[in-house]
């Protein structure tokens, strides 16, 4: 069930919000030891204008969404 403002209106949902980006940034930091030309511990995936032209240039890898356009 959504909560609309649910980071703001719910301590659990702000805690479980805070706790999943966390872990998500640890995930991506790993993946630069993995596909270190990508850049992955500075934007943590996140489509940056450096990130989008990385994909340009390198082409995607093996973790880049297919389905996401530049």
């Amino acid at each position: 069930v959504p909560l609309v403002k649910g980071d703001e209106n719910s301590l659990s949902c702000a805690c479980a919000s805070v706790i999943a980006k966390v872990l998500r940034d640890r995930i991506m930091e790993k993946f630069h030891e993995i596909y270190p030309h990508y850049g992955f511990a500075r934007h943590k995936g996140y489509p940056t204008k450096r990130h989008r032209e990385l994909i340009r240039r390198l082409g995607v890898s093996d973790i880049h969404r297919r389905s996401f356009k530049l």
